[in-house]
């Protein structure tokens, strides 16, 4: 009973079933819809046993699916949702982005369990087993990949905006099916990349604030945007994987980050932070694009730096960015961003992701570690909860909504944005 009271906070289900239609003549992201549209009726489903939320899953996953028929089965990242005619943005030059193309397999996958229909699994599977036969010796990627070809198109690389997600569900698959065989080459691959990643890494002077480089070709911008800041998160979710000595080095360099992405905000005059900083020898770092949208990557990681290390300093950093937000963007009727987080100055949006992830991660940052144990549950990138499922032979694989699950009834009183200001 207390399950299905809070699926029904999070949503109607007489308005899915009887409102929610998705053939609407209309181009949407495939990443976007995936994350939150797939990911949370998925969620809803996973908490509630209502099998309205798998249907709806179900009828706009097969609307996405057009999206994968390229020659190399790289998704096209736009899509039709009548028509299922699909294509790709036309900034990048008909390229695919990493991101928004490898973003996919916790939901596609989670509605093969759920459903018993391999046909969502092999769809993104057959993208990272692609990326799989050019992948890198450091495991970074362009954030660029040709759908024709399947390889990666000249451009930069970045665990900010375009890239990030990419790794994130690396790891997060390895985790979603139990860390099993069927799984092992996710948490390979995702350990290559992240001997990548600290390769970039760089600390300022004086402060020795630690940060992640971009690249471009052979060479390093200083220069780290605040979406970067999942990184000692899931840094500090996938240490639990490696041994001893290495698992130490990992949480280490991501409680370095997070520290580095806690000060993104308290150096501000706001104490929000800004959307990027770059980083100069001698004067630590400056906000370079000054408006903020009410991002959550460092509430997320300080989410899970607090589940997995128990020190509350995570939890007074994570209540002192929540004071910033109720002083700068709180309203009457909302929340909002600024334009400039160096002034106050408002915008007009309070953009979804603030509802999904940034309120989620802060309220789970205050509540026991019992509520969505990481032991059951992982988050997708858009913070809803997948149940943990073990990977073997689909047709064999039990899946079973716990209704006893003990969940919080009462609370306490990103990306469309992801690549711009809106």
């Amino acid at each position: 009973m207390v399950v299905r009271k809070l699926a029904v906070m999070l949503l109607d289900c007489r308005w899915v079933a009887n409102s929610l239609d998705f053939n609407k003549d209309y181009v949407a992201s495939v990443f976007e819809t995936t994350i939150r549209v797939v990911g949370g009726l998925l969620s809803a489903y996973d908490l509630s046993g209502d099998k309205i939320f798998l249907e709806k899953a179900k009828d706009i996953a097969d609307r996405l699916l057009p999206a994968w028929n390229s020659p190399s089965g790289i998704p096209y990242n736009r899509i039709n949702l009548a028509h299922g005619s699909a294509h790709n943005f036309g900034w990048t030059g008909g390229n695919s982005i990493l991101a928004d193309s490898g973003t996919e397999q916790l939901e596609f996958i989670a509605l093969s369990q759920r459903t018993k229909d391999p046909k969502y699994q092999e769809k993104v599977e057959k993208v990272v087993k692609e990326l799989q036969k050019t992948f890198p010796a450091d495991g970074l990627l362009p954030i660029y990949i040709n759908p024709r070809s399947g390889t990666a198109a000249y451009s930069t690389i970045t665990f900010g905006a375009m890239g990030d997600s990419f790794y994130e569900y690396l790891l997060k698959v390895w985790i979603q099916g139990n860390k099993t065989e069927a799984v092992k080459h996710y948490r390979e691959m995702w350990e290559t990349s992240m001997k990548g990643l600290q390769s970039l890494v760089r600390k300022t002077t004086p402060s020795s604030f630690t940060y992640i480089c971009e690249k471009n070709g052979n060479f390093l911008s200083d220069k780290m945007d605040e979406l970067a800041c999942f990184a000692p998160g899931m840094l500090a979710l996938g240490s639990k994987g490696y041994g001893s000595g290495e698992a130490e080095k990992i949480l280490s360099l991501a409680e370095e980050l997070a520290w580095t992405c806690y000060n993104f905000y308290q150096l501000t005059p706001t104490k929000l932070a800004g959307e990027n900083y770059y980083f100069h020898p001698g004067q630590d770092m400056n906000v370079g694009t000054s408006w903020n949208i009410l991002r959550p990557e460092t509430v997320e990681s300080l989410f899970y730096l607090w589940r997995i290390t128990g020190n509350k300093t995570y939890q007074e950093w994570g209540w002192n960015i929540f004071q910033a937000f109720e002083k700068n963007s709180r309203l009457e009727t909302g929340y909002v961003g600024l334009k400039d987080v160096n002034s106050g100055i408002k915008d007009n949006m309070m953009q979804s992701f603030f509802l999904a992830e940034t309120l989620k991660y802060l309220y789970l940052l205050f509540s026991p570690t019992s509520v969505i144990s990481l032991d059951e549950w992982v988050f997708n990138t858009e913070a809803h909860p997948l149940r943990i499922v073990t990977r073997g032979d689909l047709h064999q694989e039990n899946f079973q909504v716990d209704r006893q699950q003990k969940l919080p009834v009462h609370f306490r009183g990103r990306k469309e944005g992801r690549l711009g200001y809106n």
